[in-house]
């Protein structure tokens, strides 16, 4: 869906100083001196933020077209679903860069800096090209807001100052991920060769639908006339509204347990060892860096999406390169220290399941989690399918406006819980720090404790601004055994 209007529709947002208008208007004079990248992310900030949606294609379809429609000039392969879209948009880009092509990638939202939703061959996009992106927009921009009833928000800014970004670096293929749905979504003015649905749940209810079903409808939206669709497994009521999209549209749709699938997994210290059973051949005892069978799944989907995307078989050596590297920055990621902090931006109950099921695969350690999460989300939930692999939680509240308070938090986790596991700080880095002190004084060395950052992206991007880059943690996996059934 395209991100729309904060205020009521079809009434324009007010700020203090009078009526709302695009921070970027009049600035034509200064675009003979782009402007820094602060004004920039102010002027992006100033817009209808991305967590309220307005149901149209529009605005995006006219600033697009009076950038020449850029989107135009590369093939595209499209990925939606509740969960596991930028680790999943991460894998393909990566194999279809070492299979020879020029990429772009548009993920979204960022953890710790704006540029980071726009990649271009792997790497964020530069200064000197994301300036240069907003000054191209920004004047068409101006123009599209004077005649529409909303004016363009921030995600449809982005949006289009990453297609314009990859018209500009004359990528090949770029992989974009949606928003929010799929049909309305500011992302689906392409016309994608490749669609991935990933596993649909419950989650934006309030926009999307309140069945599983109706949220399919929506997703399935990016599936287009011929294109080839890749399904990860579904609930029944989804798998069959994706059936019936790829009808409508004479769309190729591929599913996983029936054409392609993940024959085996294997936990190994440092992620998993999976096997692969593609479109065009099967990829044995592939070293995947990434936590958790939801990871295996999703790396299972990303190989035949850029097997499709290319039309032909993967190298087998691009394949081991690329799995063996590949990191999913704010998704299991284990951050060194002692105890060592993992990071998950899981802010749903289906992202929280997948989260406890990654942790119970780790040598025993206690878990003291420092957890915020946006008031609209269901978070008793969340905490329900972390409960049975936390030892104590600390409730805090991120940056955002929109984070529920620490009290509430609190109060809630406390009926999930009990109170005695239960600690209450007043923001992330302070709940970190709150969160080692809890390791080091109960009965645990901090060697046997890990601490765990979870219920929102921007609690994640909160704490990664305080800790150390990711290395190696001494985080270990049980002693390999059995294979793990895909």
């Amino acid at each position: 869906m395209a991100r729309g209007s904060a205020g009521a529709p079809g009434r324009r947002s007010r700020s203090p100083g009078g009526p709302s208008r695009d921070p970027s208007a009049g600035m034509g004079s200064s675009m003979t001196t782009r402007p820094s990248m602060r004004e920039i992310e102010t002027r992006l900030l100033a817009r209808w933020p991305e967590t309220q949606l307005d149901p149209s294609l529009d605005r995006i379809v006219n600033v697009m077209r009076m950038l020449g429609d850029p989107q135009r000039r590369f093939r595209s392969v499209h990925i939606t679903g509740t969960n596991g879209k930028t680790s999943t948009a991460r894998m393909i880009e990566a194999l279809l860069a070492a299979s020879g092509e020029h990429t772009g990638r548009l993920t979204s939202p960022h953890l710790t800096s704006i540029r980071e939703r726009i990649g271009i061959a792997e790497e964020v996009i530069a200064v000197p090209a994301f300036r240069s992106a907003y000054s191209a927009v920004g004047k068409q921009a101006e123009l599209v807001d004077a005649t529409m009833p909303h004016p363009l928000s921030f995600f449809e800014m982005t949006v289009a100052m990453a297609y314009r970004a990859f018209a500009d670096a004359a990528v090949d293929v770029a992989v974009v991920e949606v928003g929010m749905g799929g049909r309305w979504d500011a992302t689906n003015v392409i016309d994608a060769e490749v669609a991935v649905v990933l596993p649909v749940d419950l989650d934006h209810t309030d926009y999307l639908g309140p069945t599983a079903a109706a949220i399919a409808g929506e997703k399935a939206g990016i599936i287009k006339p011929g294109s080839v669709a890749v399904s990860a497994r579904q609930p029944a009521e989804v798998a069959e509204v994706l059936r019936a999209r790829a009808r409508e549209v004479a769309a190729r749709l591929v599913v996983e347990g029936e054409d392609f699938c993940l024959l085996r997994r294997t936990v190994v210290e440092g992620g998993q060892v999976v096997s692969v059973r593609g479109l065009h051949s099967t990829y044995s005892n592939v070293f995947l860096a990434l936590h958790g069978r939801h990871q295996a799944e999703n790396a299972a989907s990303a190989v035949v999406a850029a097997e499709a995307a290319l039309g032909r078989q993967l190298d087998f050596g691009v394949v081991q390169a690329v799995l063996g590297r590949v990191t999913s920055p704010g998704r299991f990621d284990v951050r060194p220290g002692d105890p060592p902090v993992i990071l998950d931006a899981a802010h749903n109950p289906h992202g929280a399941r997948a989260l406890a099921e990654s942790l119970t695969e780790l040598a025993p350690r206690r878990t003291f989690a420092v957890i915020a999460a946006m008031a609209d989300k269901n978070v008793e939930d969340i905490l329900r399918e972390l409960e049975p692999v936390v030892d104590v939680a600390v409730c805090t509240r991120n940056s955002s406006p929109r984070s529920l308070p620490p009290t509430r938090l609190a109060a809630i986790a406390r009926q999930v819980f009990g109170a005695q596991r239960v600690h209450i700080a007043f923001n992330v880095p302070t709940a970190l720090d709150k969160a080692r002190a809890l390791a080091a004084w109960l009965p645990a060395q901090p060697s046997d404790a890990l601490v765990l950052v979870t219920g929102s992206v921007v609690t994640v991007g909160d704490a990664a601004r305080v800790l150390p880059a990711p290395g190696r943690t001494g985080l270990a996996e049980p002693p390999v055994g059995k294979p793990v059934p895909g």
